[in-house]
């Protein structure tokens, strides 16, 4: 079984565990190492031991530890979850046949494969920008295929505050954030995520994807509205909390020749952080905003 299979954890105990863990370093084997899967071993000490915070409000904490070479503190290696390490691939596996498809976030550790897939697997290029951290509570799916994670994309529900202090509320559905790994496009992801948030919100007149959108997103959008043409008139680029002043039909726009189509990886849209998944992934820099960008 792997973490996101094991019984589900509480905030609290995961900072627990983390406390616990760190305050027993002094008295650890100084020799102690973990063995990745790359036939290198890292050293497991203080100074190769971090903790990243999950979610955007750090009220109340909520960390994870992270095992990093000596030589590189932006790569991680492994995950302490469970009272033990885990390597990144593992966290990203799942045991259950339950999780095929896209699948509902629910539990704490379904919230750690979101972290993982947006803030330390995949790496923005030059020009792309970096996820935020999510709010705890952001109503988010994962895609998992052949029981992996491959993706996942996160919602603004209509109602909902667009932030902390403004009191204003989301007009409309919005699809905010969205993220397929490198190594999964062009196999239809992305235009199955879109297909899944529509459907979502079948009953709502209007829908939104937040702005801006970036060219390969722009490309995937024009590629599902090339097969539903029904959804030509519904599905808006928005700023929050989207009124109409702040919304741009996407298919006029497409039209219009508004946006610059990135058409190499238009079967797929992956956002600000992206990179195929590897051992020693690293932690990219953070932006001040989620948007919904694509390479």
């Amino acid at each position: 079984m792997f973490p996101v299979d094991l019984p589900a954890l509480q905030e609290s105990e995961l900072l627990s565990s983390a406390e616990i863990y760190l305050s027993s370093m002094d008295g650890r084997p100084h020799h102690e190492c973990f063995q990745s899967s790359k036939s290198s071993k890292v050293p497991i000490r203080a100074e190769n031991v971090r903790q990243l915070q999950l979610f955007e409000d750090d009220q109340p904490p909520c960390v994870v530890l992270a095992l990093h070479p000596p030589e590189d503190q932006t790569q991680v290696v492994a995950l302490y979850v469970q009272d033990r390490w885990w390597p990144l691939d593992e966290v990203l596996r799942t045991s259950s046949q339950s999780r095929s498809g896209l699948v509902q976030v629910r539990s704490l550790m379904e919230r750690v494969v979101v972290f993982l897939l947006s803030q330390v697997v995949e790496r923005p290029l030059l020009g792309e920008i970096s996820f935020a951290l999510h709010p705890r509570t952001e109503s988010c799916k994962v895609l998992w295929r052949d029981n992996q994670a491959v993706g996942f994309y996160s919602i603004k529900p209509k109602g909902s505050l667009c932030d902390g202090w403004s009191g204003s509320c989301y007009l409309l559905p919005v699809l905010d954030t969205l993220l397929v790994r490198r190594s999964c496009r062009r196999r239809g992801f992305g235009l199955q995520i879109l297909q899944d948030f529509c459907a979502s919100f079948s009953s709502e007149e209007f829908l939104g994807v937040t702005a801006p959108l970036s060219a390969s997103m722009a490309a995937v959008c024009r590629r599902f509205l090339q097969q539903q043409l029904e959804l030509r008139g519904r599905l808006y680029e928005v700023e929050a909390p989207g009124d109409w002043t702040q919304r741009r039909n996407i298919w006029l726009n497409i039209q219009l020749g508004r946006y610059s189509l990135h058409n190499r990886d238009e079967e797929e849209t992956v956002p600000a952080s992206t990179q195929t998944l590897t051992e020693g992934s690293s932690l990219p820099p953070q932006s001040h905003g989620a948007m919904l960008t694509a390479t």
